[in-house]
C-alpha cells in the first residue's frame, strides 16, 4: 500500500463441483498470479472450494474433510506472500452444525472463519437444508493437527488503517446486513463471497445494492460471484464481479467474461470521509474480534486512472453542464425574487468568470420572465484593459440582449491616486486594487440607483487562492460562481456556447481563447495582455487538482504530489508540480480572511468554501505543518 491505496481483486477460476483438491490448485494458481501483480486482497466466490451447487453432498463428511485439506494447501501457498485471501467452504462445528463460511488466509495461516448470517431458503435457494446461520457468539473450530480457527461474524482483519471484514451473498440482500455494523465499528473494506445466479435484470439490481451499501457505509466493497463452471441443472452463474468505493463502481467484470476484476481502493479517502461525517461514528459499541495480518505491499498505482481535472465530469457532459447552470440560475432567481430586485447589475470584463455569471443571470431572468434589458452590464476599462477583452465584453452583452454600459474609470482612479498621494507610475498593490475597488463601487451604486442586485463573478479557485481584491471583486450581493472552480468555468462556458450557437458562440469562443488576467497592469507590446494570472499563481488546472484533493479527498502533501505526477505525466515536471503545491498551501492558508466574509453564494458541488457551512477555518491558521511535509519529500 502506498499513500493509502490498496490493490484488491475478485476472481472465479474454473471449478469442479465437489472436487476440493482440483479447485484448490486452480485457486492457488490465481493467488500466485495476482501476487505478482501486486494484489493485496483477493476474494473468491462463496463455497469456492467445493462449489455452491453441491446440494446434499454438503452434508457428507468426506466433502467436509476434503475442503479442510484443500484449505490447508491454500494456506501453505500464502506463507511468503503479502496478501489477504478469502475462500469459501462448508465448516462443521461442535454439535454437527455446518456453516457456510468464508476463510480469511494470510501469512500461511487461517486468520479466521466468517459464517453466513442470513441463510436463504426461498426461490431457487435451499441453504437451510444444509447450513445454520452464524451463531450470536463466536467460538473455535479445529482445523488440522493442533491448529484451530475462530469463527464468528464479528471479525475484522486489520493492518494499520486498513480494516477488512466479510459477509456472504444473501447478507448483502438482507435488510440487516452484517456489513453495516462491521463498517460502523471500524471496517473500511467489505468483501462478499457470493454465488448469485444470473437472471434477467438481476445484475442491475445487484449494482444498485452494492452502490448503496458502499455509499451509506462509507466503505469499499469487493464482490466476488460464482463463475460459469458452477452452472448446473436449472441455474446459470456468470461471474459478476464488482468493486465499489463509497458508492462509485471502480471496476466490474462483464457476465460470462471469466475475467478477474481488479481495482485500487483509496482507504485514505474513505477514512477522511468518515472523519467528516459525524453521523457515521460508532453507534453500536459492540466488541469485535480483531485479527492482525501482514498483507500490504508498497507497489505503485498501476490501474487507477487519476483525472487531471477532477472537477470536470468525464461523461454526461452536456447533461451535467445543464444541471450546474440550472442550479446557479435558480439560486439567483430566488434571490432576485426575494429582494424584489428590479435589475441585476454585473461587471462584464471580457473574461471567463464574468461571461459565466452573465450567462447564468440571463437564465435567471428567463426563469422569472423578466426582460433581459433589466440586466445592466458594465464594462469598465482602465489602465490594463486591452481592446480584445473590451470588444469581447461589449459583443457578449449585445449578443445576450442586455443593457450595455461602458464607464472608463481611468480618470477617476487617477484622481483617487492624487487624493491619497500615490504615484501612478508605481505599479504596486495600490495601483491594482484601486481599480478593482472602484469598479465594485460603481456596480454597487448603480444597483442602489436602479433598485437592483450586484451579481458576483468570482469563482471557487480564486477564493481558494485569495486571487481577488478584498472589498473589490471579492464583494457582491450574490455570488453565482463561488462554487465553480476555474477548470469547470471553462467547461460550462464552452457547453453554453455550443448550446446557444451563432454570434454568442463566436464571442464566447474568443473569450475562451483569451489569456486569463485581471488586467490591472498596462498591456505589453502590441497592446497584448502583460499580466498573466497563471504566471503568478501557477496553472489553474494544477491548483484545482490540489484543491479537490485537499478538501474533497483529504490528501496530504506527499499524496497530492504523488497523484499529481501521475495525472500530469509528460505535461508538467515534478519541480513545477512541487512549486505549485507549496504556493497552493501558502496562499490557501494566508487568504482565509477573505473567505471568512464573502457574500452569499450558491453551492454547486461537494467542494465549497462558504464560511457559513462547508469550510470553517481561523484566519490566522499556519501552513507550517503542511509545508514541512513538502520540504521533506
Amino acid at each position: 500500500m502506498k499513500h493509502g491505496f490498496v490493490k484488491v481483486a475478485a476472481a472465479s477460476p474454473e471449478l469442479r463441483v465437489a472436487d476440493p483438491a482440483y479447485n484448490a490448485q486452480k485457486i492457488i494458481a490465481v493467488i500466485k498470479e495476482q501476487a505478482k501483480a501486486g494484489v493485496e486482497i483477493l476474494v473468491f466466490p462463496e463455497l469456492s472450494l467445493c462449489g455452491y451447487t453441491c446440494g446434499d453432498l454438503l452434508l457428507q463428511k468426506t466433502l467436509l474433510d476434503g475442503c479442510l485439506a484443500a484449505l490447508k494447501e491454500i494456506a501453505s501457498a500464502t506463507e511468503k506472500l503479502k496478501m489477504l485471501v478469502f475462500v469459501g467452504l462448508p465448516v462443521e462445528a461442535e454439535g454437527g452444525r455446518i456453516y457456510n463460511c468464508a476463510a480469511a488466509i494470510a501469512n500461511g495461516e487461517v486468520k479466521g472463519l466468517v459464517p453466513k448470517s442470513n441463510v436463504p431458503n426461498y426461490g431457487e435457494f435451499y441453504e437451510a437444508r444444509h447450513f445454520c446461520p452464524a451463531p450470536e457468539e463466536g467460538a473455535f473450530v479445529p482445523l488440522w493437527g493442533d491448529e484451530e480457527a475462530y469463527y464468528g461474524n464479528d471479525i475484522v482483519f486489520e493492518q494499520g488503517e486498513v480494516c477488512v471484514a466479510c459477509e456472504i451473498c444473501e447478507d448483502l440482500w438482507s435488510p440487516r446486513s452484517p456489513s453495516t455494523e462491521l463498517a460502523l465499528t471500524r471496517a473500511n473494506i467489505i468483501v462478499n463471497l457470493s454465488a448469485s445466479n444470473e437472471t434477467v435484470g438481476k445484475r442491475e439490481y445487484r449494482k444498485t445494492l452494492l452502490s448503496a451499501q458502499s455509499g451509506k457505509c462509507v466503505c469499499a466493497y469487493v464482490y466476488a460471484d460464482a463463475g460459469v463452471s458452477e452452472s448446473t441443472t436449472d441455474l446459470v452463474f456468470s461471474g459478476n464481479h464488482f468493486i465499489y468505493e463509497n458508492g462509485k463502481c471502480l471496476a466490474e467484470a462483464k457476465p460470462f467474461s471469466k475475467g478477474i476484476c481488479v481495482a485500487e481502493i483509496d482507504v485514505g479517502f474513505l477514512q477522511n470521509e468518515r472523519r467528516k461525517i459525524n453521523t457515521f461514528h460508532d453507534q453500536y459499541g459492540k466488541d469485535y474480534c480483531i485479527k492482525k495480518a501482514d498483507f500490504l505491499g508498497d507497489g505503485d498505482l498501476t490501474l487507477r486512472k487519476i483525472s487531471p481535472t477532477p472537477f470536470v465530469p468525464e461523461e454526461d457532459l452536456s447533461e451535467r453542464a445543464e444541471l450546474i447552470l440550472n442550479i446557479q440560475a435558480h439560486a439567483l432567481a430566488r434571490r432576485l425574487k426575494t429582494t424584489h430586485s428590479k435589475t441585476a447589475v454585473i461587471g462584464v470584463s471580457g473574461g471567463l468568470d464574468s461571461a459565466l455569471a452573465l450567462l447564468v443571470t440571463a437564465r435567471a431572468f428567463d426563469l422569472l420572465k423578466k426582460d433581459r434589458t433589466d440586466i445592466l452590464g458594465y464594462t469598465m476599462p482602465c489602465f490594463g484593459t486591452t481592446n480584445e477583452t473590451k470588444n469581447n465584453s461589449v459583443q457578449l452583452m449585445q449578443a445576450m440582449g442586455i443593457t450595455s454600459k461602458t464607464v472608463n474609470i481611468a480618470y477617476t482612479v487617477n484622481s483617487h491616486f492624487k487624493d491619497i498621494g500615490h504615484d501612478p507610475e508605481k505599479y504596486n498593490v495600490v495601483y491594482e486594487n484601486a481599480q478593482a475597488r472602484y469598479r465594485t463601487m460603481v456596480l454597487m451604486d448603480v444597483a442602489n440607483e436602479t433598485q437592483g442586485l450586484v451579481v458576483g463573478t468570482g469563482d471557487l479557485s480564486e477564493l481558494a487562492l485569495g486571487w481577488c481584491t478584498f472589498n473589490g471583486d471579492h464583494m457582491s450581493n450574490y455570488a453565482v460562481n463561488c462554487g465553480v472552480p476555474k477548470t469547470l468555468v471553462k467547461y460550462l462556458v464552452r457547453a453554453e456556447a455550443k448550446r446557444l450557437g451563432g454570434k454568442t458562440e463566436r464571442v464566447l469562443e474568443s473569450i475562451l481563447g483569451t489569456e486569463i488576467s485581471p488586467e490591472l497592469l498596462p498591456p505589453g507590446k502590441g497592446g497584448k495582455i502583460a499580466q498573466k494570472t497563471e504566471d503568478l499563481i501557477g496553472k489553474y488546472e494544477i491548483n484545482d487538482f490540489y484543491l479537490y484533493g485537499f478538501l474533497r479527498r483529504g490528501d496530504d502533501p506527499p499524496k497530492a504530489l504523488y497523484l499529481a505526477e501521475r495525472a500530469f505525466k509528460g505535461k508538467y515536471s515534478r519541480e513545477q508540480l512541487k512549486t505549485t503545491l507549496i504556493n497552493f498551501y501558502k496562499r490557501f492558508f494566508s487568504q482565509q480572511f477573505k473567505r471568512n466574509c464573502v457574500p452569499d453564494g450558491v453551492k454547486v458541488g461537494s467542494v465549497c468554501l462558504s464560511p457559513r457551512g462547508d469550510w470553517r477555518m481561523p484566519s490566522d491558521a499556519e501552513a507550517a505543518l503542511w509545508l514541512k511535509e513538502i520540504e521533506n519529500l
